[in-house]
């Protein structure tokens, strides 16, 4: 194929079951799309980056001037397209075959099989979750677990929804003219063009959720990769959908521009809590004390800016006729501990409960034995209405000031939650690199979101020489001390055969590489990509 180069021989698999993913033609598709839009790519990263300088160098954040008429404006997003109606609990995860097929049958409204950051990008996990996506797509999926238990799909499955990695990840394993192709585009491209007539026939249709977007120029450029890819594959226009996941500080103060830009395919917003805290730290990580947040564990969803954060997103959605999805609580159940488990289904249903009542059409969960709680607690206040989007949420007005009262947060910083940070962030990490991406550690579900809030509050801690609550002040010296006593923690609690087999120093070098470098790592899976194949 002229000007594409592809990795063919992936670890762990045939090539004859590689061969049935990296079609000729589906390549081709994707190399269409990169040359049509790499560049464009390119210039809304530098955006990114002239935006974070001047932030840097004190520059706030605050709603556009430029697009006040599309606030002020009179227009709507599409109608919900099939399967996407009624979303009042979604179940989110890898792509495997044993998750796709247990989040498909477990009763939840639709399911987001997540490319990006509950996945590991290495090259076998790419493919292996196209090619389970498809066969679930046919019904031909099923997996034998280790124990020889047998997976199947059931007749009543969840809506497919698919996550394409954000737009600043490459996928090094496929170059287009001498360039590595854009790990979005490659997501996007092969699951639409090896998906979409098949979809279609099946009632619904090419569903994805966007991640990390900072602006509705990123926004755009997905609306029109959408258009160039229904025209390539005759498809009418608006049959391909986006949710666009607000987890990034920016896209908050553009979330009615968003909606605007992908008006025909769009599918609403949703509230992507984890990574829009580890935005807020990034965005103004050395801007001293008045950008300072507390212990991890005190970021609840009624502190005062991410509570503005919600009922904005909520009010801006269905002032638009959209979705409005709400996010992950962390606490995953336990079938071996009642008391966690109970601890687990209490704190899911009151987020959820919160959630419901601000007028969120729906909410996620990452486990199938959260599913009940989340639709029980929907159930109660839609009754037989599929959403609330005709509750308007006329009483919210939400400022610029509120969006950033971030000083307004309570709590403190304190060993405890520093430790804590140490210690998840070097866990989660040794499980990325072995090439799992969600991970369950002291009862929470940890994905890439929750390791980058971690290790950013460290950077920043260090950068603004923050002071823990007992007055010591948090110095790299002091990180390093305390990792190295929670990696004895973690080798005790282990085994040495396991410690010794894992990738615990290796997660460690990368830990001090995101935490404790001089320049902030934007992404902490950048440099993790290179350590995996």
């Amino acid at each position: 194929m002229r000007g594409i180069e592809v990795e063919r021989a992936v670890s762990g698999l045939k090539p004859a079951d590689v061969a049935a993913v990296l079609t000729d033609e589906a390549l081709a598709f994707v190399a269409g799309l990169q040359r049509g839009f790499s560049e464009r790519r390119a210039e809304l990263l530098e955006r990114r980056r002239e935006r974070r300088r001047s932030i840097a160098a004190g520059a706030s954040l605050d709603f556009l001037a430029e697009t006040a008429d599309v606030r002020d404006g009179d227009w709507v997003v599409a109608p919900p397209a099939p399967g996407l109606i009624d979303r009042r609990c979604e179940i989110t995860g890898p792509t495997d075959a044993k998750m796709v097929i247990n989040a498909l049958n477990s009763g939840a409204r639709a399911f987001m099989a997540d490319f990006e950051d509950a996945n590991v990008p290495t090259w076998s996990n790419m493919i292996t979750g196209q090619r389970n996506l498809t066969e679930a797509i046919t019904r031909t999926l099923v997996y034998t677990g280790p124990d020889g238990r047998e997976y199947a799909l059931g007749e009543e499955r969840a809506t497919l929804i698919a996550r394409p990695r954000g737009w600043h990840l490459p996928e090094r394993h496929v170059l287009v003219d001498g360039e590595p192709v854009s790990g979005a585009l490659f997501d996007f491209g092969m699951y639409v063009f090896r998906n979409a007539h098949a979809l279609v026939s099946a009632g619904a249709g090419p569903y994805f959720y966007l991640p990390k977007l900072e602006s509705h120029r990123e926004a755009r450029l997905w609306n029109d990769v959408f258009t160039v890819a229904e025209d390539s594959l005759g498809l009418a226009r608006g049959t391909i959908r986006a949710t666009v996941l607000i987890e990034t500080l920016p896209a908050a103060f553009e979330m009615e521009e968003i909606l605007y830009e992908l008006r025909e395919h769009s599918a609403g917003l949703n509230a992507g809590r984890w990574d829009y805290m580890f935005s807020t730290v990034k965005t103004f990580r050395a801007r001293g004390a008045d950008f300072l947040l507390p212990d991890r564990g005190a970021l609840t969803m009624t502190v005062p800016f991410m509570r503005a954060y919600t009922e904005l997103l909520v009010a801006t959605c269905h002032r638009r006729g959209a979705h409005a999805i709400g996010g992950m609580a962390a606490f995953i159940p336990s079938r071996r501990d009642p008391t966690v488990n109970a601890r687990a289904l209490a704190k899911v249903r009151d987020d959820k409960e919160r959630e419901s009542r601000d007028g969120f059409d729906g909410s996620w969960v990452a486990h199938p034995d959260l599913v009940p709680v989340c639709t029980e607690v929907f159930d109660a206040v839609l009754g037989g209405r599929p959403h609330q989007i005709d509750r308007q949420r006329d009483d919210v007005t939400v400022t610029a000031r509120q969006l950033l009262a971030i000083r307004d947060t309570p709590g403190s910083i304190t060993e405890a939650g520093l430790r804590n940070n140490i210690s998840v962030a070097i866990r989660y990490l040794e499980s990325w690199l072995r090439g799992v991406g969600a991970v369950g550690i002291d009862n929470l579900m940890e994905d890439a979101a929750t390791a980058e809030i971690s290790r950013s509050q460290i950077w920043q801690w260090i950068a603004v020489r923050a002071r823990l609550a007992d007055g010591r002040p948090v110095t790299a010296d002091l990180v390093r001390e305390i990792e190295a006593e929670e990696l004895a923690a973690i080798r005790s609690a282990v085994g040495e055969p396991t410690f010794e087999g894992g990738r615990y120093a290796d997660a460690a070098a990368l830990f001090e590489r995101v935490a404790l470098a001089d320049e902030f790592v934007e992404f902490l899976t950048v440099p993790a990509y290179e350590q995996v194949e």
